[in-house]
């Protein structure tokens, strides 16, 4: 069994005009990388509702994120030439693109919908199991590299778990 990369994406919002604000990922051995990324001069959409999820206001980006750039490069030193995972494909990739393009720079890495390896015997327990997880680990706070590492740990539960009820 191969542990899966989980990336998650925490963002201005939902919609047209929405853009990444923090990017972070669980590695397979369970490391963990996340950055919040300072908006470029043409992000401007601001969603409060979405604020009060991540809480982490747009003041806190412009002084300590780092550029789209440094994000993407880092993003592709680290996760280059490997699949990586997210439970939001749908939205994650549109964050993934814009990040990328205001980089100027190609991903070099695939991202794929988490949904692709997650076995139909996973999803019976996914949900009690991955609330068990944030109760574990102390998870007070929606944030990108937790939300990732969260995801990353009920996959490997639901999937031991499922290989123990066929063995």
């Amino acid at each position: 069994m191969t542990v899966p990369i989980i990336i998650d994406f925490e963002a201005s919002g939902f919609g047209q005009g929405s853009y990444p604000i923090e990017v972070g990922f669980s590695g397979r051995h369970g490391e963990g990388w996340c950055s919040l990324i300072r908006p470029e001069n043409d992000w401007t959409h601001w969603d409060p509702e979405a604020a009060k999820v991540h809480n982490i206001a747009r003041e806190i980006l412009v002084e300590r994120g780092n550029t789209a750039h440094f994000v993407a490069e880092q993003l592709n030193f680290f996760l280059g030439g490997r699949t990586v995972y997210t439970d939001g494909w749908g939205q994650d990739y549109v964050w993934m693109a814009r990040l990328f393009d205001a980089a100027g720079i190609v991903p070099k890495f695939k991202l794929t919908d988490l949904f692709e390896i997650i076995e139909d015997e996973q999803m019976p327990i996914w949900q009690s199991t991955k609330e068990q997880i944030t109760k574990e680990l102390c998870v007070a706070r929606h944030r990108a590299s937790s939300d990732a590492r969260v995801l990353q740990l009920t996959w490997l539960r639901t999937y031991d778990e499922t290989r123990k009820q066929t063995a």
